[in-house]
């Protein structure tokens, strides 16, 4: 296969089909081919009975939708399977990549192959893709190349995405109530200040009274949201553009940021054990695949994401080289849970290093697991207090003069 059929193989589309099998069942699908005859054609070799195939219509998000980490690891799977399977590489590649209706990623896979196919190694054309494929990704990939184990470290590699993306998923399902319940409540009670109280403003002022103290609060509150509203939204989205971009710029400012993240009440102690879950399940990857400690030591630190964990990785790296113990490298960093350095030392005194870190992964994932659900059970009835309490009080304010004025009377 040359350049030329590779470059077809880039252009061809995504194909929906119905037919019968050869036991005479409907069966219905999709794949990727040049055109309509050379679907049909590939379904026909299969011992399908072609009854309709057309090109599916994509829309502009299907096509133009980015590459994500579960896409990564959706195919680091099926690759997986595939060699397992005894499926040679090349062959492998084609059927992941016609079997992808996610444009991007079959373009990506095709390129990739196309390197694998003139002589270079898969973890090399890897390389050339790092916004996709990281260096715990590709080192994992040269480890299997070279010791011949391939397919055992691409399901490593998978298990460690899939794991990854749970760990990721858990804590935004932690965090996605609260935030959402806040950013709504707060537009709500801009759009009261705004729209509701000037309206109680006029009746207030026919009263020809003097207002409780908590009204003319309000009332203050409410004309300054009235009169500086604009500026102030102005002022929040310049803010928020200054933030974004100054943390993109300054890596002091996010490792300070990192650091005060771990000392938050609650909430610290999420990320912290988010971070070991991480960093374990990365180290004990690499060590799994053949890559050396020392090696695989700052791919773990990359892989926690977080500064204080990523620095403290660096000196533990330098005293590993220097030829100190990991456990004992570890507990002079200073930053790591007794958990962790416990079952290091376990794993370096028996031999199995790897399978110590991996449940020591499992233990924090699970940890983390229980921690999410914990967080969020108290912070739902926490926001609920809390906005009750501000809405309640705005009511009870914008009242008061009612009760004043019926006592009176």
């Amino acid at each position: 296969m040359g350049a030329a059929d590779t470059a077809s193989r880039a252009r061809e589309f995504v194909f929906e089909w119905e037919g019968r099998d050869r036991q005479g069942k409907p069966v219905r699908g999709e794949l990727r081919s040049a055109g309509e005859a050379a679907a049909g054609a590939c379904l026909r070799r299969q011992g399908i009975v072609v009854l309709r195939v057309s090109r599916k219509r994509q829309s502009l998000r299907e096509a133009g939708r980015a590459i994500r980490r579960k896409d990564i690891a959706l195919f680091t799977r099926q690759l997986a399977t595939l060699l397992r399977a005894g499926v040679p590489l090349l062959r492998a590649f084609d059927i992941v990549a016609r079997g992808s209706a996610h444009v991007r990623l079959a373009r990506l896979l095709l390129s990739v192959r196309a390197d694998v196919e003139t002589g270079t190694s898969l973890s090399a054309a890897l390389r050339r893709h790092p916004r996709h494929f990281g260096a715990l990704y590709c080192n994992s990939v040269e480890a299997g190349e070279a010791g011949g184990v391939l397919e055992p470290l691409l399901e490593r590699l998978a298990l460690h995405e899939e794991k990854a993306l749970a760990l990721q998923g858990r804590i935004r399902s932690a965090l996605f109530y609260p935030v959402t319940v806040l950013a709504v409540s707060a537009l709500v009670l801009s759009l009261i200040l705004v729209l509701v109280i000037p309206s109680f403003t006029d009746v207030f002022a026919s009263f020809g009274a003097d207002l409780p103290a908590p009204t003319r609060f309000v009332i203050a509150l409410s004309d300054f949201f009235v009169a500086w509203w604009a500026p102030m939204l102005g002022a929040l989205a310049a803010l928020a553009l200054g933030a974004s971009q100054a943390w993109r710029r300054s890596q002091r400012l996010r490792d300070a940021a990192q650091a005060a993240l771990l000392q938050v009440p609650l909430f610290g102690a999420l990320v912290s054990k988010a971070v070991m879950a991480r960093w374990t399940r990365t180290l004990s990857t690499l060590f799994a695949a053949g890559v050396p400690l020392v090696e695989a030591l700052p791919s773990a630190g990359a892989a926690a994401g977080n500064a204080v964990v990523q620095h403290a990785t660096a000196q533990v790296r330098k005293d590993v080289a220097a030829g100190m113990a990991l456990s004992s490298a570890l507990q002079a960093a200073g930053c790591f849970p007794a958990l962790v350095l416990q079952l290091t030392a376990i794993g370096e005194e028996s031999g199995a290093l790897d399978a110590m870190l991996a449940k020591a992964a499992e233990l924090y994932e699970n940890d983390v697991d229980e921690s999410a659900r914990g967080l969020a059970s108290l912070m739902e009835p926490a926001v609920i207090v809390v906005l009750g309490a501000l809405i309640g009080g705005i009511v009870v304010a914008m009242y008061l003069p009612v009760f004043k004025l019926g006592a009176i009377v």
